[in-house]
């Protein structure tokens, strides 16, 4: 058979495309792609609910009343009776002025007025005399006239040496100088020996120490803010505005006694762009002083469904701050959100959350709008046990647990309100110590490790809101009495940095 005898069969034209169409199709076939893999975050729920609010300012002590210590007459100052700087009490000598030429003007008042008495001694018995002659026509009316005329004349003078007499010994009576109030002295401003006039009067000051005036300062923009947010339902003042005010002392503790605010100036101070405000508050013992600079702390303020993330929760970029959302299909989404104040370890969420959805609290620097993740609940990490030296040797290990005359009361980490089992220990504490004549020390404990001051401020409002409780149970106020925070080794989510133990002593 030749060569030129075969040919080939005829292919459809149709099918030689579709044969070519799946050789190029084999030739640039990839691999599939393995899906994105999924990213470890931690994440919590949103929830709403009631928070309790505070607020701080700097403030400065005053006293109460403070009374300016004067001479009252002219005349050379003896000596100082009193110690300087010492607390004093009213009708106390403070200071002796030089008597003798006081004395003396009183005795010579004294024999003026008897002169005066004399004369009209002398008056009386010629006007008795006078009478019954007159009206026998023994004698003329100009006579009687005269008569009740030098009488009448001489009962004026008796009168004025009688006050003259009393003027002369109120000045002897102001040569002794005394306190008119119970107090804290003053230094003294004039050198005994010192001739005093009414130019250089001033002795010294005795200030009242209790009650004590605490003065702070609310900015103009502040106190917009807060009306805003009452007329708009984010924030909630206590009943009458009975704020409690409490006192931060400059070593960090707690002053013993809480205040009410009884005065706000109505006048807007053009200098300082500020309202003043005035809280009063009991100092028994003396430990405020006047002019002395302490936190004065506003409580009583609720925000009604309130938002609160951790501040790790929440990031910021150039368009403002956002958190990432984890919706139903566990994919991540970038949520704008609006910010308000620091609440403990929190920060409020005004706007853009919702409560119910699951946001970022870990992770969350590594995500991408649409990621996928992979959920674990937020737990804060526990740290090992602390040995049982760092404790306080009288605290409970366990939330309702009450060893000898001690409690202790847990929180949530980074949380300072009460929940159901902490009221439930506070109130059972409260009916025990009911007519027992114990004082009530509390003691707040604070994290050794991470934001010192953060920790410390949320122990203190730890034992405030442990405080109140009792208040509110009925224990008297002035029984209680709040610890400077002690440091544990710990983390915030185990027992020993999240309690505040209810002690008490005789």
């Amino acid at each position: 058979m030749s060569l030129r005898a075969w040919v080939p069969p005829a292919i459809p034209r149709s099918s030689l495309f579709l044969c070519i169409a799946l050789a190029a199709a084999g030739c640039n076939k990839e691999p599939p792609k393995p899906p994105a893999p999924q990213l470890d975050v931690t994440t919590m729920t949103v929830v709403a609910r009631d928070v309790a609010v505070t607020a701080e300012y700097v403030a400065q002590t005053q006293s109460s009343q403070a009374v300016n210590i004067q001479a009252r007459v002219s005349g050379f100052l003896d000596k100082r009776v009193y110690t300087e700087g010492a607390e004093v009490k009213a009708g106390q000598i403070l200071f002796q002025m030089d008597q003798k030429p006081f004395q003396a003007e009183v005795d010579a008042q004294k024999a003026a007025l008897q002169r005066s008495q004399a004369s009209a001694t002398v008056a009386k018995q010629n006007l008795d005399r006078t009478k019954p002659l007159a009206a026998a026509n023994a004698l003329s009316q100009k006579d009687l006239d005269d008569a009740e005329g030098q009488f009448e004349s001489a009962s004026a003078a008796v009168e004025q040496g009688k006050a003259q007499l009393q003027q002369a010994q109120l000045n002897l009576s102001y040569t002794t100088i005394r306190s008119p109030v119970d107090g804290v002295s003053s230094y003294a401003a004039i050198a005994d020996g010192t001739y005093l006039s009414p130019q250089n009067s001033q002795l010294t000051t005795v200030s009242v120490l209790t009650p004590m005036w605490i003065n702070f300062s609310i900015s103009e923009n502040e106190m917009g803010r807060i009306r805003s947010d009452v007329r708009n339902g984010l924030l909630k003042f206590p009943d009458g505005g009975r704020f409690v005010v409490e006192i931060d002392l400059v070593d960090g503790s707690i002053f013993p006694y809480t205040g009410r605010i009884t005065f706000a100036d109505p006048s807007y101070n053009s200098t300082t762009g500020t309202f003043l405000l005035r809280a009063t508050v009991d100092n028994p013992a003396g430990q405020l002083r006047p002019n002395q600079y302490v936190r004065a702390r506003l409580i009583g303020a609720v925000r009604p469904n309130a938002i609160v993330v951790p501040q790790r929760a929440v990031q910021q970029s150039a368009k403002g701050h956002f958190v990432w959302v984890i919706n139903k299909q566990n994919q991540a989404e970038l949520r704008p959100i609006t910010v308000g104040d620091w609440q403990a370890d929190g920060w409020f969420v005004t706007a853009g959350l919702t409560a119910g959805e699951q946001i970022v609290v870990d992770g969350g620097l590594r995500l991408t709008q649409g990621a996928t993740v992979k959920t674990t609940p937020y737990v804060p990490p526990k740290a090992p046990p602390a040995p049982t030296a760092d404790i306080h040797a009288a605290a409970s290990t366990k939330p309702s647990e009450a060893t000898g005359r001690n409690t202790a009361v847990y929180f949530t980490s980074g949380d300072s309100s009460l929940d159901a089992a902490a009221i439930k220990t506070v109130r059972d504490t409260a009916a025990a110590m009911m007519g027992i004549g114990t004082s009530v020390a509390l003691t707040g404990y604070a994290d050794r490790t991470g934001a010192q001051r953060t920790n410390v401020d949320l122990a203190k409002l730890r034992a405030i809101a442990v405080r109140n409780a009792l208040v509110g149970a009925g224990i008297d106020p002035r029984r209680i009495v709040l610890k400077p925070p002690v440091d544990v080794t710990g983390t915030g989510s185990d027992d020993k940095a999240r309690r505040v133990d209810i002690g008490m002593t005789p």
